[in-house]
């Protein structure tokens, strides 16, 4: 189908993309599109206004600021996985760019558009959360920073405001040494996951010092499963502990019936993709 009609605008600076998308009623705003125009040619989307942030510079990029890796909104996942720093530094990074859609998809497909879209099919939102990342937002009032963790409100729900603009995202650089691992069940390649976990950990004297686990598409939003993390601190990630991991998984998840499978069968997905995880990420923590 054909999208409804709309005006577009190209802006070329952060501060002239925040003007238009304050000023215009029911503007819509273009990272990489691959959520966006196939819903404006299905006419479940009809904006009067398309803002296309590909000429904002300032949006793209990867840095270094002190401990925190800052990574500009339009940065594409194909040069996510292409930095060689954010591979030494923060590997699980690539690690999922590489499990999203397929190559041609990535060149385009960006970072702040899959984060900030509230798709809980997405796979960076539950990869944020196990990273304890911080959005920059940038509106009429100038800047906010907010916790990924309490970005996500629902299906395509986000406490984004009208006017903001993601800007950027900023993520704590992960301890050395750590371990690190993200398990995704698809039906086929490019699909989304039938369930999906981030796990990041590190590991003293044999055991779980620290864990933080992301699930994805197993409910409304991207999950934070702090009690599957928690059953893994302390524990040398013997059967026992990784049950117990498994099962708090299952616990938080809540995903719907649809073509990848049954309620039952996607919850019990979102416990072996912990395990797999979890299992991963010690061995590299440990190796």
């Amino acid at each position: 189908m054909i999208p409804a009609p709309f005006q577009y605008h190209r802006p070329s600076s952060l501060a002239e993309a925040v003007a238009l998308v304050g000023r215009l009623d029911d503007a819509r705003l273009l990272a990489g599109g691959h959520s966006l125009i196939p819903m404006m040619k299905l006419r479940l989307s009809r904006p009067s206004h398309l803002i296309d942030l590909g000429g904002v510079g300032e949006l793209k990029g990867v840095r270094f600021d002190g401990s925190q890796i800052v990574i500009g909104a339009m940065t594409t996942q194909h040069e996510l996985i292409a930095s060689e720093a954010l591979a030494e530094r923060a590997p699980i990074l690539r690690e999922a760019s590489q499990q999203i859609a397929d190559p041609q998809v990535r060149y385009l497909g960006t970072l702040g558009g899959n984060v900030a879209n509230g798709d809980p099919g997405n796979d960076m939102p539950a990869l944020m959360l196990a990273l304890d990342a911080t959005y920059v937002v940038k509106g009429p009032n100038g800047e906010r920073r907010e916790a990924a963790r309490d970005f996500y409100l629902g299906i395509y729900e986000t406490t984004l405001q009208q006017g903001e603009v993601l800007a950027e995202i900023r993520i704590p650089v992960p301890a050395r040494p750590h371990g690190w691992a993200y398990e995704k069940l698809k039906r086929k390649v490019g699909d989304y996951a039938t369930a999906a976990a981030a796990v990041l950990m590190t590991v003293s004297g044999g055991r779980v010092a620290t864990c933080a686990i992301g699930l994805t598409n197993v409910g409304d939003r991207p999950l934070h499963a702090e009690n599957a993390a928690k059953a893994a601190i302390g524990t040398a990630l013997d059967g026992p502990s990784l049950k117990r991991a498994a099962e708090a998984a299952e616990a938080v998840a809540a995903p719907a019936e649809d073509g990848r499978g049954s309620t039952e069968y996607r919850t019990k997905m979102a416990g072996v993709m912990t395990r797999r995880a979890l299992e991963r990420a010690f061995a590299r923590a440990t190796a």
